[in-house]
């Protein structure tokens, strides 16, 4: 499948550019995989893949307890979309696969 592999994430917030690593498996319209940042890995939850559109979440703690709503499009080697944190917004972010 076209999200299957690992990818470099970075996302621009308010607080400068966060930097992430995603690995990501599919099966079918379902996403499974975890995200590593700043030494902590989360499992993703409710992860869904259409073609190629992609929605997972994230829960984290640091710099202060969120989830992260992500939702992107994968094109080739190139991930794009964006991260709804709730109450702070949603802040773009784009991938490479690694």
């Amino acid at each position: 499948m076209p999200a299957d592999g690992t990818w470099n994430l970075t996302m621009q917030t308010p607080m400068g550019e966060r930097r992430s690593t995603l690995t990501l498996s599919t099966a079918g319209g379902t996403l499974t995989g975890k995200q590593e940042a700043e030494g902590n890995t989360t499992d993703i939850a409710e992860g869904t893949v259409n073609g190629n559109e992609l929605s997972w979440k994230v829960s984290i703690t640091n710099p202060m307890p969120l989830t992260l709503t992500f939702n992107g499009t994968v094109d080739g080697n190139t991930l794009n979309g964006s991260a709804d944190t709730g109450m702070f917004g949603s802040f773009p972010f784009e991938g490479t696969r690694a």
